[in-house]
């Protein structure tokens, strides 16, 4: 190799290669570029994911389209369900941004505790509250969603969901 040959990767493989099944299913699941075949699926475009939550519907997690994409695609979902499960997947994305803005909040709150010249336990104490609290309101906003999901589905629909929780395809 030339002592100057740097190899070039594009910064989307990097950040893909972190999670091998995101990677695995941005590239068709090993269809190829040009999956033409009904077995692989729609192209990688309708299943790139965000490099920083991985798949599922992580914290930092992605908008309502591309997780309901994927579960119309991998649930075969009717029109019907994919108007509901966007509602459904719309509200867990608004509440799991909020846990993000009071997470940021408890930091900075973490921060100024340790800032003075004595450190501020009753402060710490309110930002671990907050904290535990925002945890608290996604988890019951995940069940919710999981009890609205699961009456939407059809039974094969619900094992095939089951399915994809168990692999870790979809984190909750």
């Amino acid at each position: 190799m030339h002592p100057r040959y740097i190899p070039v990767v594009h910064p989307r493989v990097i950040e893909l290669s972190r999670d091998a099944r995101v990677l695995a299913i941005s590239l068709g699941a090993g269809c190829g570029p040009a999956a033409s075949r009904p077995e692989c699926g729609p192209g990688p475009a309708a299943f790139a994911m965000d490099p920083e939550s991985g798949p599922g519907f992580g914290a930092e997690g992605f908008g309502v389209k591309r997780p309901l994409r994927f579960l119309a695609f991998k649930l075969n979902l009717s029109d019907p369900q994919v108007s509901a499960m966007a509602a459904i997947l719309d509200e867990l994305k608004t509440e799991r941004a909020q846990a993000a803005v009071d997470d940021r909040r408890a930091l900075t709150a973490f921060a100024e505790a340790m800032s003075g010249e004595a450190f501020d336990a009753k402060k710490a104490t309110e930002s671990a509250a907050l904290r535990k609290q925002s945890a608290d309101r996604v988890g019951d906003a995940v069940v919710k969603a999981l009890g609205r999901i699961h009456a939407l589905l059809t039974p094969e629909q619900r094992e095939r969901f089951a399915y994809l929780i168990r692999t870790g395809t979809v984190r909750l």
